[in-house]
């Protein structure tokens, strides 16, 4: 029976892909036995098991960069770490260990190549984190989502498979989806996304300028996120109709991009993959609020081939609205973006990257 360790997480952006990959070996190996390591009190302690997999915590953290000797307990818990991680691939015996990226991944991963264990990397961004550069040496496969990446790792290392994203998402009906939201045929439909927790930038764009929407014709389906559907809610009032539909959460995104005619969206892996698959003309506004600025590197890769449009944060309030609406009705800019997106995407990514995971056991 094949044994699997997956480690990884601290965000949904580390979580997702391990999960996809851990059900994309399932799927083709029902009997394979699967293992996950995360880091204590992070979210993947709940929500790897709500995905029908055991996991397993470790007590690891990440530098304070800003109060140098809190690091002083860090590296206690590094050392925890490790020794714990060596008695679960002791016990556990994997013949694979799957990184994901997240502090967790550093530690089994380290420990897992020396005791012997192939260890296969999966980099979601266009600039690497920096678990994956540390292990970039003990790796034996790394696979990416983005052309590029010999900047980062070992060029006979690296396999471009893309990141695995919602299985559901391809397929939704135009149709069904102007009837679910109340929308027009005939009026043109932006789909703004904030991401489950929601973008501060873009909600308080659009709130700038719900006035030049209103105004505008154009259909908006603003997904919110949690902590600002209140406050969305109630600077929309005045400007409320049948064209504007505002909500902290998107049940049926397929159905949303089905009918969306663009998107503004973040510039999180995920996000940029489906828009990919999906064929969708975006504007990207990259949060600044992460490690080594990776989401101006994922936009990048898109804005450089022509697949997608750039407004940067510090810029959205000015220009994000105004941008969105001169865009929306500029078709031959939209169908050239369109286009573009389609070139980049990368299909079946979970299959492929569980293949790899497969093909190192095989030459062990």
């Amino acid at each position: 029976m094949m044994k699997v360790l997956i480690s990884g997480g601290g965000t949904g952006g580390h979580i997702f892909p391990a999960v996809s990959i851990a059900n994309a070996l399932r799927e083709k190996y029902p009997d394979c036995e699967i293992l996950f390591v995360g880091a204590e009190s992070r979210m993947e302690m709940e929500r790897v098991p709500a995905a029908g997999y055991n996991i397993v915590g470790l007590p690891i953290r990440g530098f304070d960069r800003k109060h140098i000797l809190k690091n002083v307990s860090v590296l206690i818990d590094l050392f925890k770490s490790m020794r714990k991680a060596k008695k679960i691939i002791k016990d556990f015996q994997p013949d694979v260990a799957v990184g994901v990226g997240g502090y967790a991944s550093g530690a089994a991963m380290k420990v897992a190549a020396r005791m012997g264990v192939p260890v296969l990397l999966q980099e979601q961004n266009g600039f690497a984190g920096v678990t994956n550069k540390l292990l970039k040496n003990d790796a034996k496969k790394i696979c990416v989502a983005y052309e590029g990446m010999e900047k980062f790792f070992p060029a006979d290392k690296i396999v471009l498979t893309g990141n695995p994203v919602r299985q559901n998402l391809a397929g939704g009906d135009k149709t069904e989806a102007l009837k679910e939201f109340g929308f027009s045929a005939d009026k043109k439909v932006l789909l703004i996304i904030g991401g489950s927790l929601g973008a501060r930038t873009i909600n308080n764009s659009v709130i700038a300028h719900l006035s030049e929407i209103a105004e505008s014709g154009v259909q908006v389906l603003w997904q919110t996120g949690k902590g600002y559907i209140e406050a969305a809610r109630k600077a929309a009032e005045p400007f409320m109709s049948e064209r504007l539909v505002v909500t902290d959460f998107v049940g049926r995104m397929d159905l949303a991009y089905a009918m969306a005619d663009l998107v503004i969206s973040r510039a999180g892996a995920s996000s940029i993959s489906e828009l990919c698959l999906l064929g969708k003309p975006s504007i990207l506004v990259p949060s600044p609020n992460v490690a080594e600025d990776h989401q101006t590197h994922n936009a990048m890769a898109l804005v450089n081939k022509d697949a997608a449009v750039l407004v940067k944060d510090v810029d959205a309030d000015k220009d994000l609205i105004s941008t969105a609406l001169t865009l929306i009705n500029d078709e031959a800019k939209l169908h050239e973006l369109s286009n573009n997106t389609k070139k980049l995407a990368q299909f079946d990514s979970a299959n492929r990257i569980a293949d790899e995971v497969v093909n190192l056991i095989k030459t062990k």
